[in-house]
């Protein structure tokens, strides 16, 4: 299965349905070969990630590798990942130096590994950046990411919805590490959507750092300044772990919580139905099992079915949808630990 899911995959990679006459057809009709699950040209994929120090980076190494084992043409050559720039330098360096055929990396920092990704296409080995990007378009052929502007868009939608009705309600947002820009722009995104509710307004913020004692001190800080209110959004499932038992610590439950990201615990509280918690927005770990699969492709010259285009996108952003009771079954597959 390519792309994720079945859906995903049938729609951009032919996901195992193509037939053996779909490369035959795209040959007569002067289209690129379509990359699917046969076996093709043998392409070694080097990987190189940050530290899977949370679940989320965790699942994406999870992911990259699960996904290069499905292919028997696919070597990977993974490093140990890294938070530190300089180090993570070096082992992209050393994937460069193997001369291995593609590269998959997502940088600790993209601004600080630009220069890298840059010598790699310089080396003739095209790049596929995999969500925080480099400072620059030529230092990768392709990119692959989430949604962070749509994620809060999308936190705000649903929130607004549930709480349209009512007057004078008041949210709280527990946001993530306020100098990435990724925070930024999930905040933007949330503040976006709750200016088409009249009716609602923000009433605090705080901003964690990704992890659980963080989300366990900064919820706590919301938990006493605001006595009341009727929403929290809080940006990421492993810092809502720690929000969560300041929640329990202080016995409030006159609000809903919207999480981040998409862990399966927080899946498995959504589908219960017993607590706070009632959605999630995703920030899907599969794009990295979607960077192999884009990689292999442009190791083989291939294309990607359901487009016109011979070649591969230039970029990818991937939908962050709001997992809900109501559809949480379609998504626990997905959820990460």
């Amino acid at each position: 299965m390519l792309f994720g899911t079945a859906a995903a995959g049938a729609a951009l990679l032919g996901a195992g349905c193509t037939s053996n006459k779909s490369n035959d057809a795209a040959e007569a009709q002067g289209q690129a070969d379509i990359a699917d699950d046969r076996p093709g040209k043998k392409v070694t994929i080097g990987f190189a990630g940050p530290q899977a120090d949370h679940g989320w980076l965790n699942a994406i190494n999870e992911q990259a590798e699960a996904r290069a084992k499905k292919y028997e043409d696919v070597t990977l050559e993974a490093t140990e990942g890294s938070n530190d720039n300089a180090q993570q330098i070096g082992q992209i360096e050393t994937l460069i130096n193997k001369k291995v055929d593609v590269l998959v990396v997502l940088p600790s920092d993209g601004k600080a590994l630009t220069q890298v990704g840059l010598k790699a296409m310089r080396a003739g080995i095209p790049v596929v950046n995999l969500d925080r990007v480099f400072d620059s378009q030529q230092a990768y052929r392709c990119w692959i990411g989430g949604d962070n502007y749509g994620m809060g868009l999308n936190a705000g939608r649903y929130i607004g919805e549930k709480l349209k009705d009512k007057k004078n309600a008041k949210v709280v947002e527990l946001a993530g590490i306020d100098n990435l820009e990724l925070t930024r722009e999930r905040t933007k995104g949330f503040d976006d959507a709750l200016k088409n509710y009249p009716n609602i307004k923000k009433v605090a913020r705080q901003a964690a750092e990704f992890t659980v004692e963080s989300g366990q001190s900064k919820m706590a800080q919301l938990l006493r300044a605001e006595p009341k209110f009727d929403a929290l959004w809080n940006h990421d499932d492993d810092q809502g772990v720690g929000a969560e038992r300041a929640i329990e610590q202080a016995g409030r439950d006159e609000f809903l919580m919207v999480g981040g990201a998409g862990s399966r615990r927080v899946m498995d509280a959504i589908k219960k139905d017993d607590g706070v918690i009632k959605a999630t927005v995703l920030y899907p770990p599969t794009m990295a099992a979607s960077a192999i699969d884009l990689a292999r492709a442009l190791g083989q010259g291939k294309g990607i079915g359901g487009l016109s285009e011979f070649e591969i996108p230039a970029s990818l952003t991937l939908y962050s949808a709001v997992v809900t009771k109501e559809n949480v079954d379609e998504y626990l597959p997905t959820g990460f630990k």
